[in-house]
């Protein structure tokens, strides 16, 4: 057996469709959440790590919203120190903004804690909260927020930042060419010979997906389809991983973000809509063996099949996205339950910590299998769509 070629094709395959999701990532306004942070008016920019002194109460909603979200950081961990001085300490990420025919590009530390810079600022209340806007600056003491008005021009840059999940995504991307690449190079060199390394270890589920999968759900035309349909287990099942480690480069949560997963659904739309053959579009439109009176004069049937196109994908999207964020939710909700009983009474923190530890390691084993399933599911429903659209009946 020579995967070779596939592995090479599985390769390019990647490349085309992290730039798809890359693309929609940048797009995207919603789900760009940013952690709160106190405001400051002055101009004076402070450290990269800035403290703060009063002491708020833990709130677990919002802590469980800054983990799943997006941002324009990479959170690392918060400490206190022998003052009682809470430190952030997290890595800044790129900011490229795009405003008035111009681009802007600095570190996002410059923003933080509400600081203003180069005209801009994180919006940290309202329907804008999390994104960068764009600041009167004739009174920095108090800046006002130019944001789109209904019946006014939309003042908000063009964000093209590498936030969280962009870098995640380009992380997890980078780490899958080159095993990918090194696998098809070692079947190159070592050709008619058994596995090894981690030819050895992917081999069963490259395999398992060829026969199981792809040859079981499309037919004999099976092949044309395996570069995509490789990319796509292999890139949600790596991320669905990264998404469970807890330390950079972990943590991020890509495949929890409806952008990344509409960008995949939609991928499988288009392949999809033009693998269809003559009795595909035949099925839709007027179906065989379908009594005439739900074609005519009111076309039910076609309406409903034509529904089912858009909807099959839309499902797809909405199933990845709500399975690996309700995981996160649970896992987070357990850990923070230790939080808020600490604040009520220490001694109900530690009494609950040892409950919260064990659901959550629990938790944490079962979405191990989680990772694996959601992917297999997502491959195995983009296979079934195709098989559909290009069956051939005799």
């Amino acid at each position: 057996m020579n995967l070779r070629p596939l592995a090479a094709k599985l390769g390019i395959t990647i490349i085309l469709l992290i730039v798809g999701v890359l693309t929609m990532s940048f797009i995207q306004d919603a789900g760009h959440g940013q952690k709160e942070e106190p405001t400051h008016t002055e101009n004076a920019q402070d450290e990269s790590w800035q403290t703060e002194v009063e002491k708020e109460e833990y709130n677990a909603g919002k802590k469980i919203i800054e983990h799943i979200t997006d941002s324009h950081d990479w959170h690392i961990l918060d400490y206190k120190d022998s003052e009682g001085h809470k430190h952030h300490v997290s890595i800044p990420l790129p900011v490229i903004l795009y405003h008035d025919g111009k681009f802007h590009t600095f570190m996002s530390d410059k923003l933080w804690h509400g600081h203003v810079y180069k005209g801009f600022k994180l919006a940290t209340e309202g329907p804008d909260k999390g994104k960068v806007v764009k600041v009167i600056e004739e009174n920095l003491i108090n800046p006002e927020i130019i944001t789109k008005d209904e019946g006014e021009v939309d003042h908000l840059p063009l964000d093209l930042s590498i936030t969280k999940n962009v870098l995640a995504i380009i992380i997890s991307s980078i780490l899958l060419i080159i095993i990918f690449v090194s696998i098809a190079n070692r079947y190159k060199r070592r050709e008619k010979q058994a596995p090894k390394g981690l030819q050895s270890l992917l081999e069963p589920l490259i395999v398992f997906l060829r026969d199981d999968v792809a040859k079981d759900s499309i037919g004999e035309k099976y092949e044309r389809y395996m570069p995509y349909l490789l990319t796509l287990f292999f890139f949600i099942f790596f991320n669905n991983l990264f998404g469970l480690v807890p330390i950079f480069p972990g943590g991020a949560n890509v495949t929890g973000n409806i952008a990344v997963t509409g960008v995949m659904a939609f991928f499988t739309f288009l392949i999809t809509t033009f693998s269809g053959n003559k009795n595909y579009w035949q099925h839709i439109f007027n179906a065989p063996g379908v009594p005439w009176w739900l074609k005519f004069p009111v076309p039910l049937m076609p309406v409903i099949e034509l529904i089912g196109m858009f909807t099959k994908p839309f499902v797809l999207m909405v199933r990845l996205f709500a399975n690996i964020t309700a995981g996160h939710i649970i896992i987070l909700g357990f850990i923070s339950l230790i939080f808020v009983f600490g604040n009520i009474y220490i001694g109900l923190g530690y009494g609950v910590s040892i409950v919260s530890i064990m659901f959550s390691l629990f938790m944490s084993l079962l979405e191990l299998l989680v990772a694996f399933i959601q992917a297999y599911v997502f491959t195995l429903l983009s296979a079934l769509y195709f098989g559909l659209a290009s069956e051939e009946h005799h």
